[in-house]
């Protein structure tokens, strides 16, 4: 089998959880993947084996299933984010070409025509973070950042749902890029830190259910 078919696969499958085809607790079928994506079975196998072994898949009886993560992990993966991504905003400050930085402040004008709509507005919001990450120009620090928003795909929903929190997220946004603008790397990395520990608290009460209506 060739490597490209099995990595292409993979990608598939993290691409489709990633877009909330599969979300936590669905359960992904070998051959309706390979029938889906036009592949062999073989490489989807592989695939989940290696999705398993990176704890994005997890058994229920004989069946993989799209993990979701706990509360323990959860805050976790916030802590690791907001360091890497503080740590982006910081060098983006730094090396962010004057064009990264008008495309930064481009996606937030278009991304307020789409603020009433969550879900595109959740992949808008990923949009902006990866485009973040790239203005570091550093390609490790990046590579972990992908990994990290990887796993953000385990989450059910988004707190972008939440009444309020989009055009507020949007400004948190506009204050990251105009640090990174100013040359403001410790700026940049606090509005970052901020941002995320504003969106970290968001999901623990969306979690919590005190966003339920009575």
């Amino acid at each position: 089998m060739d490597r490209k078919e099995q990595t292409d696969a993979y990608d598939l499958i993290i691409k489709a959880i990633d877009h909330g085809d599969y979300g936590p607790g669905d359960r992904l079928v070998e051959s309706d993947l390979a029938e889906r994506f036009g592949v062999s079975r073989t490489p989807v196998r592989e695939a989940l084996q290696r999705l398993e072994l990176e704890s994005f898949l997890t058994r229920d009886g004989r069946s993989l299933i799209v993990a979701s993560l706990s509360h323990t992990q959860l805050g976790e993966l916030y802590t690791v984010r907001a360091e890497l991504e503080g740590l982006a905003a910081f060098l983006a400050a730094q090396h962010a070409a004057p064009e990264e930085i008008r495309v930064l402040y481009d996606m937030i004008d278009q991304d307020r025509k789409i603020v009433d709509d969550p879900d595109l507005l959740s992949r808008a919001n990923r949009r902006f973070h990866r485009q973040l990450h790239l203005a570091s120009h550093n390609r490790f620090l990046h590579k972990q950042l992908a990994q990290v928003h990887r796993a953000m795909a385990l989450l059910a929903s988004t707190t972008l749902a939440v009444d309020g929190r989009g055009p507020v997220s949007l400004d948190e946004h506009f204050a990251i890029v105009q640090a990174i603008e100013a040359g403001d790397g410790e700026a940049a990395r606090l509005a970052v830190k901020t941002h995320l520990s504003f969106a970290f608290e968001t999901r623990l009460k969306l979690d919590a259910g005190q966003f339920d209506e009575d």
